[in-house]
């Protein structure tokens, strides 16, 4: 049976598991760059993984092709521990000489947001066993590429099986910001499926999927959206009302999308209430127009200032608010988002190896590994800011979208009316204008009708619904 490098290291230098890592500085010392996967296995057991990134970058950097499953091994380990964004600044040629799994899911992704989908399969194919910490999070991708390729039946396939793997994980996991991604990860594959429905227009078929899942998802706030999205193409415009509606609760303040209110006006406006979609146009208006400009010059000011990007929601979730309203509900919005929480997480993680390193007895390695992880939180400390500019950048984006698609609303409503006027279609001032009637809901089996008094209840947000009639002649 193989021995773990550790133990080969342990037994080479005839010390203890805590003897001051001289196994590693010997490793170092000699300049042997194909040992390096010894020494990051040294610094895993003692819980260095930021101090090590840099070791086995220089490794993948520098040697040939990996046939090594012992060293397969190694690069899981750590990269389930830093998480994929530290690697995947990498080179693909790089990446392309490690078969192990975390990588192989790595150039997966890089491929992915490249669309180049069939390249991507191709490293997800080969076998991932059901245990490695990262078979969730590829089968989550497999199924995204299926489903943007509109390939349902295999998007779906994947999609199952993703739940069912995530579920045998997430019993196991005791780390609460790994259960975290592990839920996460579940639950886009539960509405996986029903996207992939809804890009096939079986807007039935989603509608129901869509309820699959959990309120109490970490996901379930911008989900909303797109379940309204899918009312609104079965012409369910009442319930894509009442699903947007559910985010004006005070729960939801830090959600950031302008859409939800071009959805609204465009409902009322299939619905021919114009007042209602005048109202809702001159609504963004009065919120938006007047900070964006000052919200786009802010972000223009400060270029590729990762560092400040970082800052910016640190502070904002400290309870420092900008003068700026956009801003401030976009940066809530980024602290709430999962893939700037695991960046994140991850780099508080690397910051406890500050701590650790004072059990470092050789002062000449402890250099090393202080300028290693120096090195290896900057980097995280910026892949946190870019990630931060890129969602404030994508943000002011769709404002100016929904700007565009607001100033169309505007005009189609007014062409309506004054078609109406000229027709003389429109509803005469003494007429009575019923607002609702349960007569116009409709609901699946798998809904419930609730009687509201005015109010939200927790466990309701989203089952809301409006019963307005139509208008149109």
């Amino acid at each position: 049976m193989k021995k773990s490098f550790l133990a080969i290291i342990l037994l080479s230098f005839g010390m203890s598991a805590h003897a001051s890592f001289q196994g590693a500085w010997k490793i170092y010392q000699n300049g042997d760059k194909n040992r390096y996967p010894q020494l990051v296995s040294e610094l895993i057991q003692e819980k260095m993984y930021f101090s090590a990134i840099p070791f086995l970058k220089e490794y993948l950097a520098t040697t040939n092709k990996v046939n090594d499953a012992a060293v397969d091994k190694v690069v899981d380990e750590l990269i389930s521990e830093v998480g994929v964004k530290q690697f995947e600044v990498l080179p693909s040629n790089i990446l392309e000489k490690s078969n192990a799994p975390t990588i192989r899911y790595i150039l997966a992704r890089k491929y992915f947001r490249q669309g180049k989908y069939d390249q991507a399969l191709k490293y997800l194919e080969k076998n991932i066993e059901d245990w490695n910490p990262v078979k969730p999070f590829a089968l989550l991708l497999e199924g995204s590429i299926y489903s943007v390729s509109k390939r349902e039946e295999q998007a779906t396939r994947v999609f199952k099986e993703c739940i069912n793997v995530a579920e045998a994980h997430i019993k196991k996991e005791t780390d609460k910001d790994r259960l975290r991604q592990l839920k996460i990860s579940r639950d886009y594959c539960v509405v996986g499926i029903p996207r992939a429905q809804f890009a096939l227009q079986k807007f039935d078929d989603a509608y129901l999927n869509y309820l699959d899942l959990e309120k109490s998802s970490y996901i379930w706030p911008e989900i909303l959206f797109e379940e309204a999205w899918n009312s609104f193409y079965l012409k369910d415009y009442n319930r894509t009302l009442g699903k947007l509606v559910t985010y004006k609760a005070p729960v939801f303040n830090y959600i950031f999308n302008p859409e939800i209110e071009v959805l609204k006006a465009l409902s009322y406006m299939e619905l021919c209430l114009w007042d209602d979609s005048k109202n809702t146009v001159e609504a963004f208006y009065t919120k938006y127009e007047n900070d964006n400009e000052s919200y786009k010059k802010f972000i223009d000011s400060m270029g590729k200032d990762y560092k400040q990007y970082y800052s910016l929601v640190k502070e904002n979730s400290e309870g420092k608010i900008k003068n700026n309203a956009i801003l401030n509900t976009a940066l809530a919005s980024v602290a709430r988002d999962p893939a700037y929480l695991e960046l994140y997480s991850s780099f508080n993680a690397g910051r406890d190896e500050i701590e650790r390193m004072k059990s470092v007895g050789n002062e000449k390695l402890k250099a090393v590994l202080n300028e290693n992880l120096k090195e290896s939180l900057n980097m995280q400390r910026n892949l946190i800011g870019s990630y931060i500019r890129g969602q404030l950048q994508l943000y002011a984006a769709q404002i100016v979208r929904a700007f565009e698609d607001m100033s169309y609303i505007k005009l189609e409503v007014l062409s309506k009316r004054k078609t109406e006027l000229y027709e003389n279609l429109s509803p005469r001032s003494d007429d009575v204008r019923a607002r609702g009637n349960i007569a116009h809901v409709r609901r699946s089996d798998k809904q419930y009708f609730w009687t509201f008094n005015g109010e939200f209840w927790a466990d309701e947000l989203g089952d809301y619904v409006f019963s307005l009639k139509s208008e149109c002649k």
